[in-house]
């Protein structure tokens, strides 16, 4: 008898929970079987989506620089160039008696963003000295420069692989040590030890004494002489590890001939010293239908990183939810997406975060309620975010390679747009990097996506909803 009541009360607890569904087909969802969720599940909110192209960006303060050239089959076209400033090793430096360069080679750190191809393709980049000082800094700006060649790199790129270089020492013998990976791009020796190394100490006084005589570096691809799919690279300019190297010979009267080793650091230590210039060309592709049809609701929708591409979401019947289900407490809303099955595998690997934030009444990108966090503002003031703020591994957005998805933690977002307490001005899906939540479009990282949308039977862009509904 005691085994019939507890087999009898399974029984009824189970079909309570399948009468409480409002959406039959709804049974089977995933759901987390360490979240405990209560109450009624709703799955068929509409979710409308449309793609939408990035604005331009501000590439002065960049967490990394995309340098490359890269053809996608669904994106179409991507290529960026960078412009960077040099400045002196130190002020007022002194290049001593009769200096003779011996080399002088454009060091470019490698950051951990690589996206696109390192196993067959070659990449061609070609370095020139900057026609003006960087004073424009969207991703749109083309930076003038001269037209005479100072240096090619032409080979394959491995940003994962160390490589061992020489370190000169003066009186001592030199040495050799590993380092991250690099691109070094040997320059035109003549024209450094023209325009550099003949320099009066005036010359090297200040930063901007000597960027305004030397105006600075510009790396582009070579797209003719660049082979294969490609690539994005992503250029480290936080610390000391890039830079231009210097290797010359001076007259010591007491020594005879030294040989010395100068790095003319580029970094962002000293302020905006490089910007990037990012170009996409969507010819003959779905991404150009859909961006010339923004009207139309299509299966799938494009997300691109690079200033590229981002995903425009509303929930147009939240605002009708109470009508419908009557006054509810939100227990959990997830938000899922789902990327387009064979849309994604190497080179063109699926991100591994993707960005999910809100329009404020200017139109400003702003983070959403389960996403806002406290912290310090650029200008040093403490924000206080809201309460109800998520940590970044609860809010989700992080790709599950398992089920090919990302879902968003949306609890208080909902409540407030079911409660009239927020308006949906337009919420969007963006590519992002996996060690910085960007709400502003990324250049720092390469990574696409095609994403399924609300009416994809297959691989669906839906809205889950938990809810207990209340007198």
């Amino acid at each position: 008898m005691k085994f019939i009541k507890q087999d009898l009360l399974t029984l009824l607890i189970g079909l309570f929970l399948f009468a409480s569904c409002k959406n039959p087909t709804s049974v089977g969802l995933d759901v987390d079987p360490n979240s405990a969720i209560q109450g009624t599940l709703v799955s068929d909110q509409l979710v409308s989506s449309q793609t939408v192209q990035e604005p331009d960006v501000n590439t002065s303060s960049l967490y990394r620089y995309p340098l490359g050239y890269m053809t996608d089959p669904v994106f179409g076209k991507t290529e960026s160039s960078v412009a960077m400033s040099v400045w002196p090793s130190s002020l007022s430096y002194d290049f001593g008696t009769s200096p003779v360069l011996d080399s002088a080679v454009l060091v470019l750190n490698l950051g951990t963003q690589f996206y696109g191809d390192t196993t067959s393709s070659k990449y061609s980049i070609d370095v020139y000295q900057l026609t003006n000082t960087i004073t424009k800094y969207k991703s749109s700006d083309v930076q003038a420069h001269n037209s005479t060649l100072l240096g090619n790199f032409n080979s394959r790129i491995y940003p994962n692989t160390p490589i061992k270089i020489t370190d000169v020492v003066v009186g001592a013998k030199d040495t050799v040590r590993t380092v991250k990976a690099q691109l070094r791009i040997p320059l035109n020796k003549a024209f450094i030890q023209s325009t550099i190394l003949s320099l009066a100490t005036t010359a090297t006084a200040s930063n901007i004494k000597f960027n305004d005589y030397f105006k600075g570096l510009y790396a582009e691809i070579n797209k003719t002489s660049s082979t294969g799919t490609g690539g994005i690279a992503f250029l480290d300019f936080a610390g000391s590890s890039s830079y231009l190297q210097l290797v010359y010979k001076k007259t010591n009267t007491s020594s005879g001939i030294d040989t010395v080793s100068t790095n003319f650091p580029i970094t962002n230590v000293s302020g905006q010293i490089a910007t990037a210039n990012i170009k996409h060309d969507y010819t003959g592709t779905a991404v150009k239908t859909q961006l010339d049809n923004p009207a139309t609701q299509y299966s799938v929708t494009y997300l691109q990183a690079v200033a590229g591409l981002k995903t425009k979401i509303s929930f147009p019947n939240l605002k009708n939810f109470t009508s419908v289900y009557g006054k509810a407490v939100i227990n959990k809303a997830e938000l899922v997406v789902d990327l387009s099955t064979g849309t994604y595998g190497y080179p063109f690997n699926a991100p591994q975060r993707l960005s999910l934030y809100r329009w404020d009444i200017a139109q400003q990108p702003v983070n959403v309620p389960d996403h806002d966090q406290s912290g310090t503002t650029s200008s040093g003031s403490t924000y206080t975010g809201d309460s109800r703020a998520l940590t970044d591994g609860v809010f989700g957005g992080y790709y599950d390679a398992l089920k090919n998805r990302y879902v968003f933690n949306v609890t208080s977002y909902v409540q407030d747009l079911i409660d009239s307490k927020k308006v949906d001005y337009g919420t969007f899906l963006a590519p992002t990097s996996l060690s910085e939540f960007e709400i502003s479009p990324s250049a720092s990282s390469a990574a696409r996506a095609v994403i399924g949308t609300f009416g994809n039977t297959t691989n669906r862009l839906k809205l889950n909803i938990y809810y207990t509904k209340i007198n």
